[in-house]
């Protein structure tokens, strides 16, 4: 679709951005692109507006495309929705996981070494869990990732 200047004003500068009416082969690919593009629902939702404010009043959109392209806006509001949600959950697992160990002897690696201790802590920074785990010698070691535990066993 070609978008038309209307009473004299001329539409906005094109860019190299796909607009509302490039056609998607399918939800991820709809999102592919906006993500591609770094363009959120809000940007894509202005180039629709936009589209509509510039089309020829002679040659209107049809129905049927402009239906479309707003069924394929909301999946990618709900495909952004559902992994804002994912990662929420990742989140929660990764915290119920981490609390889970309090109390019991890990192994963890760190720094090419493996350490045994017992969990007497779990912080969060930046949303991810860290452990603090004291050694059989009484030496407390702070801030380790979840990722770096390789054996859990009950604690003594």
């Amino acid at each position: 679709m070609q978008l038309a200047p209307v009473g004299g004003t001329t539409p906005p500068p094109t860019t190299s951005a796909p607009t509302a009416s490039t056609p998607a082969t399918s939800t991820g690919s709809s999102q592919a692109a906006a993500n591609a593009f770094g363009l959120g629902f809000d940007s894509l939702l202005k180039i629709i507006l936009t589209q509509l404010t510039y089309q020829d009043p002679l040659k209107p959109m049809d129905n049927f495309q402009f239906v479309s392209q707003l069924a394929q806006f909301s999946q990618i509001q709900l495909g952004q929705t559902t992994n804002e949600r994912l990662e929420a959950l990742v989140s929660a697992q990764g915290s119920l996981q981490a609390s889970g160990l309090l109390g019991r002897q890990v192994d963890v690696s760190s720094e090419g070494a493996l350490m045994t201790g017992k969990v007497v802590a779990v912080t969060f920074a930046e949303g991810l869990p860290r452990l603090t785990v004291e050694t059989a010698d009484k030496q407390t070691v702070t801030g380790l990732a979840l990722a770096t535990v390789t054996q859990i066993r009950p604690g003594s």
